[in-house]
C-alpha cells in the first residue's frame, strides 16, 4: 500500500480506529510516563505465515507523532517465521504505548488474511483457477482486507457496489427474470462494464448464457451440475464458483474447468497471525 493510497484511503480509517481506542487520553500510559522519553520497541513475529500491513502498522505511529521512526526488515507479502524480528519502532514512549494495540490489530488481521489466502493459492497451484475474495469484509476494513488478499497471492473481486455488476438472486427476482435483468443492466451501464449473473441450477445457466452474461457464477451447485454447467457454457462466458469454499473442500473443484473461485472465508474466517511488540526500553540521551 503506497503513500498516496494510504493518505487517500487509509488515513481517515486509521484515525477512526485510534479515536475508538483513545477517546480522551491513555490513562495507563500517562500515569507511568507523564512526560516525553525517547524509547524503542521490537516488532516480533510469533507464528510462521505471510506478513501484510507493515506500512499500515507504521502509519498508526506516524499519525500519532510524525517524528516516530519505524524501521521495517520485511516487505508485505514476504514469508515470515516464528521469532523473526520484523522491525523496530523508535520515538516518544507514550506514542509507542498508545499506538501499540491499534497498530498490531491491523497487522495481525491483515497478515492472517494473507496467510490463509496463500494457503488456498498454494492448493490451486496446479490448476488454472484464479482465487477471488468477496465483499464479506469487516465494516471500515475493506481496503485493508482486500489488500491483504493480494499480499497472499489472491485476486480481488469487485471492490464495492459501484465497481461492477453482479446480478444475484434478489436482483433477478426484482427484475422478473435473468433475461430481463441482463437486458436492463446492459441498457443502464456503460458498455465497458462486464455483467455477472449468479445462478443456482442448470436452467438458470442456460438462460444466463442466452441473455449474454459475461460471467456466470455457479452458486452452491453440486459438483456434477457444475461440470455440466461449464460444458453447457462452452467458453461463451467466464465461469466462477462460489458458496462455502474453504481449504478443506477446494480439491473437489480441480476437474470442473472453472476460471475463478470466490471465497468469503478469506476475509471473514481467517485467523490472525500472532505478532507482538516486545522489549520496550528507554533510550538515554
Amino acid at each position: 500500500m503506497n503513500s498516496i493510497t494510504m493518505k487517500i484511503n487509509a488515513d481517515e480509517l486509521i484515525m477512526m480506529a485510534l479515536k475508538e481506542d483513545i477517546t480522551s487520553e491513555d490513562i495507563t500510559t500517562n500515569s507511568v510516563m507523564p512526560k516525553y522519553q525517547l524509547g524503542t520497541v521490537d516488532l516480533i513475529c510469533k507464528q510462521d505465515g505471510i506478513i501484510s500491513g507493515l506500512n499500515v502498522f507504521k502509519r498508526v505511529f506516524e499519525l500519532l507523532d510524525s517524528d516516530t521512526k519505524v524501521e521495517l526488515f520485511f516487505n508485505d507479502g514476504d514469508a515470515v517465521k516464528n521469532k523473526d524480528l520484523l522491525g523496530k519502532v523508535t520515538g516518544d514512549i507514550r506514542v509507542l504505548l498508545s499506538g501499540e494495540r491499534v497498530a498490531l490489530n491491523y497487522l495481525q488481521r491483515m497478515s492472517g488474511i494473507a496467510t490463509y489466502t496463500n494457503k488456498i493459492v498454494t492448493l490451486l497451484a496446479d490448476t488454472n483457477i484464479t482465487l477471488l475474495d468477496t465483499r464479506k469484509t469487516t465494516p471500515n476494513m475493506r481496503v485493508f482486507e482486500k489488500y491483504a488478499v493480494k499480499c497472499g497471492g489472491g485476486s480481488n473481486h469487485r471492490y464495492n457496489l459501484s465497481d461492477g455488476i453482479l446480478l444475484k438472486d434478489n436482483h433477478i427476482g426484482a427484475a422478473g427474470s435473468i433475461t430481463k435483468a441482463v437486458a436492463m443492466a446492459k441498457n443502464y451501464a456503460s458498455f465497458v462494464r462486464k455483467i455477472e449473473v449468479e445462478v443456482e441450477n442448470l436452467d438458470m445457466v442456460k438462460e444466463a448464457v442466452e441473455a449474454g452474461a459475461d460471467i456466470i457464477m455457479l452458486d452452491n451447485m453440486s459438483h456434477d451440475d457444475m461440470k455440466k454447467a461449464v460444458e453447457l457454457i462452452d467458453g461463451r462466458a467466464l465461469t466462477e464458483c462460489s458458496g462455502n469454499i474453504t481449504a478443506d473442500n477446494l480439491s473437489k473443484l480441480n476437474d470442473i474447468g472453472i476460471d475463478y473461485v470466490s471465497s468469503g472465508a478469506l476475509t471473514h474466517s481467517a485467523p490472525i497471525l500472532d505478532v507482538s511488540l516486545k522489549n520496550l526500553h528507554p533510550i538515554e540521551n
